[in-house]
């Protein structure tokens, strides 16, 4: 018995593949140019629950949208030794660069 991968899923599968290499080859972090500490909240454009300083290393986990049509990121990051997962940001105040 044999069985072929449907070839839409074999392409949906590589870019999977390769997000997560492009995304393994980036340092991202905060870099508000207002100079205060970035406001992370529940959801995009939702209520405060955290802040973040300037050169926080932070890992973009997911992107979506408010109504206003701009990008927010949902993070993460190590913080004292544990992995946490900060909540949503506007996307404009995280940079990345290559390792």
């Amino acid at each position: 018995m044999s069985f072929r991968l449907a070839p839409t899923f074999v392409l949906s599968l590589a870019l999977v593949v390769l997000t997560a290499e492009v995304q393994a080859k980036q340092i991202c972090k905060v870099t508000d140019p207002t100079g205060t500490p970035l406001n992370v909240r529940n959801s995009p454009n939702s209520k405060i629950i955290n802040s973040l300083r300037n050169g926080r290393e932070v890992e973009i986990l997911e992107t979506d949208y408010d109504n206003r049509g701009r990008p927010w990121v949902r993070i993460g990051g190590n913080y004292r030794g544990e992995y946490r997962f900060w909540g949503w940001v506007i996307r404009e105040f995280i940079s990345c660069y290559d390792r």
